[in-house]
């Protein structure tokens, strides 16, 4: 199943949405309606307004979720259980995570282009929380940097807490996936020496719309991921060209690091980002950049001048 968090253009109210077919269905309003039917629900269903709740609460969850979609509904039932185009909503951040850890240089090509040897670790470096942000909203320029540049990633959602777990168990340990935008000031990130303020600036991590939980994707090593800037194609590539596939991403982060439910992998980008191109490709207002990945959808956002 496909989960989003989301509020209407009428309500700063947020819900928990449920991708069906063309729609998203806010899964408390579609509980609501099943038990006023007359079917059992789970009461928790009843209120539940993020995907949070529904990873920390394990596998049942989901479970309960998809069995709203099978209860009987006489008609007067379906029509209490709105369907929210995709164009009518406002989506909020995926998931709002505890941390959200990111690899740097983990596409060969990618490395190549900016002139570094591909990593023999994983490079990691944090995102931070206040640079969520949501699909369709806008990615603003800072005033302090001159190169914000783009990035198209896959994203892990860990759904069960993650210790010292072998890289056999890691996928067990993985709830959904979802994309990222790792967006990136390179004149900050270069100029300070470390990643941290280049890449954890407000609205640098756009991430969503939608989780896909893990059993929709039979191979998580083998999706196309591409990169639009304005339409046009700057990254193409394959999650099969990961330096470190993501088994072994989430176990080797457990290792030292204890990965709670909710948290977020940005698993890195492929070659094509801006700032290495001749010349370089930096985003400007009005620029449109999408993310899509194979079977997780599409993950697009505006660009903005800093008011």
């Amino acid at each position: 199943m496909k989960l989003a968090q989301f509020r209407t253009r009428e309500s700063d109210k947020q819900r928990l949405g449920l991708a069906v077919g063309d729609v998203v269905c806010d899964v408390a309003e579609l509980a609501r309606a099943v038990k006023a039917a007359g079917s059992a629900t789970a009461p928790w269903l009843l209120e539940v307004n993020s995907t949070l709740e529904v990873i920390n609460r394990g596998e049942s969850a989901a479970k309960e979720i998809s069995g709203l979609l099978t209860s009987h509904l006489p008609p007067q039932g379906r029509g209490i259980a709105t369907g929210y185009s995709v164009n009518e909503i406002l989506f909020l951040p995926a998931v709002y995570p505890s941390k959200i850890l990111a690899i740097g240089r983990n596409y060969a090509d990618h490395a190549i282009e900016g002139g570094a040897a591909p990593p023999a670790a994983p490079l990691l470096f944090n995102k931070l929380p206040n640079s969520l942000s949501g699909h369709n909203a806008p990615i603003v320029l800072p005033e302090i940097s001159q190169k914000v540049d783009y990035e198209a990633e896959l994203a892990v959602v860990i759904g069960r807490r993650a210790r010292r777990i072998s890289e056999a168990k890691a996928l067990d340990h993985v709830f959904g996936y979802t994309l990222i935008n790792d967006v990136s000031a390179r004149d900050l990130q270069f100029g300070d020496g470390q990643w941290t303020r280049g890449k954890g600036l407000d609205t640098f991590a756009p991430l969503g719309p939608f989780i896909t939980t893990r059993d929709e994707i039979a191979d998580v090593q083998a999706l196309k991921i591409e990169g639009r800037l304005n339409g046009e194609v700057m990254q193409s590539s394959n999650t099969g060209k990961m330096i470190f596939p993501i088994a072994y991403l989430v176990s080797y982060l457990s290792q030292g690091m204890t990965l709670e439910p909710g948290d977020v992998i940005a698993t890195g980008t492929p070659e094509g980002v801006g700032v290495f191109r001749d010349p370089p490709v930096l985003l400007k207002a009005g620029d449109v950049y999408e993310v899509e990945v194979e079977g997780l959808g599409m993950l697009r956002n505006p660009v903005a001048a800093e008011e």
